[in-house]
């Protein structure tokens, strides 16, 4: 409970929004300009084009599914309550797999929460000193279905990664589009777990993180930023706040940790 306003510290957790915001790879980035200005209008106004898959968003489960709730119809206590933070940077690497013992081996996690995954990879966000495009999108690490049951045994509320996706990149459409990068991917799997590529993430669990969970409106949010770092392995108020979308499919928002003091 927040009792006590004035001990309360928030934690912006969004990644910055301008026209150098990399989109999810082939979707539309964000277009802006000035359709007016204050001479001689009195007044600055702008227009925007965007998909809505530009830094920090929410998918909604109708990014999915074509009977998911669209973003307005999301309940506010399904955006906003009690979660975790967990850090997962000490063995995430190029094309790794993380796992459910992996979040409980660092942190308590109760049922309903909402959870936020610390990759390390917002390190190579484009906002970032050590920016990589490529190693953000393409090369992060991601789970496999072990995640995502452990996902619908905990009822998790909603989850955010640091990342280009909730789902390990090569088990996205990202595979087909980047035959070098997979290529890698499968000597990695085969060497670290004796596993191919095709053999850990086979065509039956495509894109689990979206296909499995947003039926059940377990969504997530991705290219989650801002000050995660300062919250790690901590257990806080967690909201997200998107627009109250009517037909959207996903949503740009802001991502706000409270932590009371």
């Amino acid at each position: 409970m927040l009792n006590n306003w004035n001990q309360v510290k928030m934690y912006d957790l969004t990644q910055p929004l301008s026209h150098l915001t990399p989109a999810w790879p082939t979707y539309e980035p964000l277009q802006i300009k000035f359709f007016k200005r204050l001479c001689p209008n009195g007044a600055n106004g702008q227009l925007i084009t965007t998909s809505n898959h530009v830094g920090t968003h929410l998918d909604g489960s109708l990014h999915f599914c074509t009977n998911g709730r669209d973003i307005a119809s999301i309940p506010l206590p399904d955006l906003i309550g009690p979660g975790v933070v967990v850090d997962l940077s000490d063995i995430a690497e190029d094309y790794g797999i993380y796992t459910s013992k992996d979040i409980t081996d660092r942190v308590e996690v109760k049922e309903g929460d909402i959870l936020l995954i610390h990759t390390g990879y917002i390190k190579y966000s484009w906002d970032q000193p050590g920016a990589d495009e490529v190693r953000y999108m393409v090369k992060h690490p991601g789970p496999t279905r072990e995640f995502s049951d452990w996902c619908k045994k905990m009822k998790i509320k909603w989850i955010g990664v640091d990342c280009g996706s909730a789902d390990h990149p090569m088990n996205t459409k990202i595979r087909d589009w980047a035959p070098r990068e997979a290529k890698e991917a499968d000597a990695y799997l085969q060497k670290k777990y004796g596993r191919t590529l095709d053999e850990t993430f086979p065509q039956s669990d495509y894109q689990l993180m979206h296909i499995d969970l947003f039926p059940l409106d377990i969504i997530h949010a991705e290219n989650v930023g801002g000050e995660l770092r300062s919250i790690l392995n901590k257990r806080l108020i967690i909201g997200c706040f998107p627009w109250r979308f009517v037909g959207g499919e996903s949503s740009i928002c802001r991502i706000v940790a409270f932590d009371q003091e």
